[in-house]
């Protein structure tokens, strides 16, 4: 059996040890120290606006807290991208509140403005006014936030970008996470970098992130014994993981270019190959990351589908992954409210993402491609 050639696996750039090593010496091994506060400081320099940002324990928890800081409670309604990955979605029921899924449009599988408007003006006749918009930029694709934002501040309703798989992607130049009230960036073990678990919440002022560190510890009081006026969390990131992180972000920009070779690979690749389509940028105010990259069968003119590609793939000990399975399709939300058509269940039934680490050899590559022609063949 050949070697197994992964989705998109973790990819250390060698100076984490040094930062962790140091947490260590110092004997900073605790939800705060010089590594969570120079992580926040390495990400809002990146991210080149004026932005606060603070580092959380996941993604999950930042999108949780974003939703508390916008006043989200039990019986309140939240739209969210149906085409998503669940963590967009579960912290909604954290606050006992209801998503409202929204479709996907076929530029950039993101979420579609159209059946956006439509559902907040339902939903506003129910006097049910969405108290937040979760907008996901799906494996790294900048969603069309131009009319997305133009949308919330026509109805005063809060945007919470889930920037989980897009760091360092843009839109019009600006950088994804950056748009919203709030954004969401992830550092799990398959993401773009990776602190093995972790998270971030992208603040523009500095209460809103005094108020997430405050909720993200405990809640605790400013008082010499430990009280609580607030229900808290034990959501902040550790110096140590933190440590990870302050070294993959010196590699970031690296990571960004590569994956977006293996994107240009794939197109190659895919070029003369009818019927099948590469998931890619819709026009030059777009630039993706590629965090994973994507296609499309059409099985009317290849005669074969997703699922027989992911299984000969599977054969070979290559890894592939269905798109996402629309939330509105989840047995855990099927009574959550939809709005749209069938774009995302469309792409569900025919898309696979396929390999995209930024530590693929060449020798991988050449295995994928020789796999892929003659699947085709």
């Amino acid at each position: 059996m050949q070697d197994q050639i992964w989705l998109s696996s973790p990819h250390m750039g060698g100076n984490e040890q040094k930062y962790v090593n140091e947490a260590f010496d110092a004997n900073w091994v605790a939800p705060l120290g010089p590594n969570v506060d120079g992580f926040e400081k390495d990400l809002e320099a990146f991210l080149n606006e004026d932005v606060k940002v603070a580092a959380l324990s996941a993604g999950t928890a930042a999108l949780h807290l974003a939703l508390i800081e916008c006043n989200v409670k039990y019986g309140d309604e939240v739209i969210c991208q149906s085409m998503t990955f669940s963590a967009s979605a579960n912290p909604i029921a954290y606050c006992g509140a209801t998503p409202i899924f929204i479709d996907s449009e076929k530029d950039t599988w993101n979420m579609c403005p159209i059946a956006l408007e439509e559902a907040v003006k339902e939903r506003i006749s129910k006097s049910k006014k969405p108290k937040a918009i979760i907008v996901v930029h799906l494996y790294g694709m900048p969603a069309k936030m131009d009319e997305i934002i133009e949308i919330a501040e026509k109805y005063q309703i809060p945007v919470i970008e889930d920037a989980a798989e897009a760091l360092g992607s843009t839109y019009k130049g600006k950088f994804c996470g950056t748009f919203g009230r709030f954004g969401i960036l992830s550092f799990n073990g398959n993401k773009i970098i990776t602190t093995s678990g972790g998270g971030a919440l992208v603040c523009h002022n500095q209460k809103d992130k005094d108020k997430a560190v405050f909720l993200s510890t405990q809640a605790r009081d400013n008082a010499p014994h430990y009280q609580h006026s607030h229900i808290g969390y034990n959501y902040r990131m550790s110096n140590i993981v933190a440590g990870i992180g302050r070294g993959q972000m010196e590699v970031l920009e690296n990571r960004v270019e590569t994956r977006r070779k293996m994107h240009d690979f794939y197109m190659r690749v895919f070029n003369d190959i009818e019927g099948v389509e590469v998931f890619s940028e819709p026009s030059e105010d777009y630039f993706s990351n590629h965090w994973l990259s994507a296609i499309v069968i059409d099985k009317n003119i290849t005669g074969k589908n997703r699922e027989d590609l992911r299984l000969a793939f599977l054969a070979n000990n290559i890894e592939s992954r269905p798109l996402w399975k629309p939330m509105h399709l989840q047995p855990v939300f099927a009574d959550a409210p939809y709005y749209g058509t069938n774009v995302a269940e469309k792409l569900f039934d025919n898309g696979l993402c396929l390999p995209s680490g930024s530590n693929l050899s060449n020798n991988d590559r050449e295995r994928i491609e020789k796999k892929i022609k003659d699947f085709f063949s």
